[in-house]
């Protein structure tokens, strides 16, 4: 910890500093700020200081005065989108220009190390056509921005953290999210507007270390004492990375936030949800612009258990799902085909394109209307046994299940609680019901789809989104 203490205030002190107002880390050259609103810039000046700033989309000046601790905000007016480049100048007597600014839509993107697996990938763990993404990467330039933050944590809240906005390139866009460069690019594409990322994602990290103290000192089961927070894994730490990564960009402007995170609550499914709707609730009173689009993924295929014996991946999936009816305005996506075989011992799956295209198609929908492209994976009814088939209502609206043949992924048991794999499936003519057996099971009473750790199955509704793993059984 004093290591990467000590590494932050070197970049920090090697910061130059041309001018008295300082603006924070998110507000730099190269940035994206929300389009149509009132979005606000910060800093510090000289205690007591008038700080003005003026934007040359209107040439209007707004101006503000530094609190006894020296720290500003200003609100400015933007401008509809577009891919013109702006400037604006802060100054408190002393002018400092920022420069190439983008007016564009702004989402925050967060979580652990799959939405932090940046384009050239991890070791031993390559991102599919990362490195084709990287070498036209430039050819977005004026239509992506994004701003990476660097691991840091602290104990404290902190108000600055070392990172920029940048122009993507060959040379800066291999450490961005590749999830999120896909969302981007495709959010670019259909709302004709440039794309911000703030990406703050910390591999490994817990829902605990995005949550304040406040907060964690209400969970029974979690310590902040620094004697027993010190000798865990780093990425496991609670508070650390809320106070490091969070609270230095809580006051930018966004849209909403992106959201993939969960694998290190594993075993944990019974807290997980109202630890999430907690988290949510609170980052959205400190962002203050009201109940923004939340969308998280849920969690792809992976052996959790490398014995395979164990169920404890799905559990965490359901209380993913679950978080979704306790937060207002968020949505998740399915990720059940988003990985292929040889992945099942690999928690990074190489093909974030497939995810990052989901997140878009949910962003778009969802936040901006553009209902032409499906978000909804078909999701479990009900069920009824009929001797010895269980016939299994599946939920989707404005389309039909496929395939209709070689159904994969269903397991069915009786009541001896022995589940056996499905070896027939069959669809209901052309209703969205499957008829599932399986010649072990002369009496079923139960049904599964996918409800182990590692199991891919290739039910899909629109736009090929995948059927939500489910069971019928509570065992």
């Amino acid at each position: 910890m004093k290591r990467i203490s000590m590494i932050l205030a070197a970049l920090l002190c090697g910061m130059p500093m041309v001018a008295k107002v300082q603006p924070g880390s998110p507000i730099s050259d190269n940035m994206v700020l929300q389009q149509n609103t009132k979005a606000r810039l910060f800093g510090k000046a000289k205690a007591g200081a008038k700080v003005t700033a003026t934007p040359s989309w209107n040439s209007k000046t707004y101006e503000t005065k530094a609190g006894k601790d020296g720290k500003w905000i200003v609100e400015v007016e933007t401008p509809k989108g577009g891919y013109t480049p702006y400037s604006i100048v802060l100054s408190d007597g002393e002018p400092l220009t920022l420069n190439n600014v983008l007016v564009g839509e702004v989402w925050l993107a967060s979580g652990q190390s799959n939405m932090q697996m940046p384009l050239r990938g991890y070791w031993g763990c390559p991102i599919k056509g990362g490195y084709e993404e990287v070498a036209h990467s430039g050819n977005w330039k004026d239509k992506i921005r994004f701003m990476t933050l660097p691991l840091v944590q602290s104990y404290t809240p902190m108000d600055t953290v070392a990172a920029r906005w940048t122009v993507p390139s060959p040379a800066t866009s291999p450490d961005y999210s590749a999830l999120a460069w896909h969302a981007a690019k495709r959010m670019t594409d259909v709302l004709q507007v440039p794309i911000g990322i703030m990406s703050a994602a910390y591999g490994g990290a817990r829902v605990e270390s995005w949550t304040p103290r406040e907060i964690l000192e209400t969970y029974p089961d979690v310590s902040l004492d620094p004697k027993d927070v010190e000798p865990m894994e780093h990425y496991m730490r609670p508070l650390l990375a809320y106070n490091a990564m969070f609270m230095p960009i809580k006051d930018y402007t966004y849209k909403g936030i992106m959201w993939y995170q969960g694998c290190s609550n594993v075993g944990h499914d019974d807290v997980y949800a109202q630890r999430l709707a907690n988290m949510v609730k609170d980052w959205r009173e400190k962002i203050g612009l009201g109940d923004i689009p939340f969308y998280q993924v849920e969690l792809a295929p992976y052996a959790f258990d490398w014995s395979m014996k164990t169920a404890e991946g799905p559990k965490l999936r359901k209380a993913q799902w679950d978080a979704c009816e306790l937060i207002p305005n968020s949505g998740i996506i399915c990720t059940n085909d988003a990985a292929v075989e040889y992945e099942r011992f690999n928690v990074h799956p190489s093909d974030k394109k497939v995810v990052g295209d989901r997140m878009a198609d949910l962003i778009l929908n969802r936040t901006y209307g553009q209902t032409m492209f499906p978000c909804v994976s078909p999701k479990y009814r009900s069920h009824t046994v009929k001797g010895n088939e269980v016939w299994v209502d599946i939920e989707l609206n404005n389309d039909i299940i496929s395939p209709n043949c070689d159904i994969k992924g269903f397991e069915v048991a009786g009541a001896d609680k022995v589940f056996h794999p499905a070896d027939r499936v069959r669809q209901d003519g052309q209703k969205n019901t499957l008829i599932v057996s399986s010649s072990e099971v002369a009496e079923p009473v139960a049904v599964r789809y996918c409800w182990k750790d590692f199991q891919l199955g290739n039910v899909v509704g629109d736009n090929y989104l995948p059927l939500v793993p489910f069971r019928t059984d509570n065992w």
